[in-house]
């Protein structure tokens, strides 16, 4: 089995608040590993076998919060985990990215009392 020590990037925490960045992180992870068909859509094509589920899986709940490990202790596959979390999670985006849009077409450059602290805005 690969080296599963933890990476460079943090657990999912209980109230979702770094998912968006998480979800990435393991998306880019699954793909190095050559594993990320454990968590789309099965297809009849290709079927994933029991070695790089577990291994996905053992990944997975590697990088989530503990007390989210104890909520989905009975999931078994990756992709109802990953689907389960999705449920859980995945309306972020319609709650952060209307806020993030307003505040972006709103920023002017005259709010800010030098040009760093507008730049690290913009950033």
């Amino acid at each position: 089995m690969s080296n599963l020590n933890k990476l460079d990037f943090t657990d999912l925490e209980v109230f979702g608040r770094n998912y968006l960045k998480w979800v990435q992180d393991v998306k880019l992870h699954l793909t190095t590993k050559g594993i990320r068909a454990t968590i789309k859509a099965s297809t009849y094509d290709k079927l994933v076998d029991e070695a790089k589920k577990a291994n996905a899986m053992i990944f997975i709940q590697r990088y989530i919060h503990d007390a989210l490990q104890t909520d989905y202790l009975v999931e078994e596959d990756p992709r109802t985990l990953w689907l389960a979390l999705v449920d859980r999670f995945d309306h972020q985006k319609d709650i952060y990215l209307p806020e993030a849009r307003h505040n972006w077409q709103h920023l002017r450059f005259q709010d800010f009392k030098s040009v760093n602290e507008y730049n690290s805005e913009v950033c």
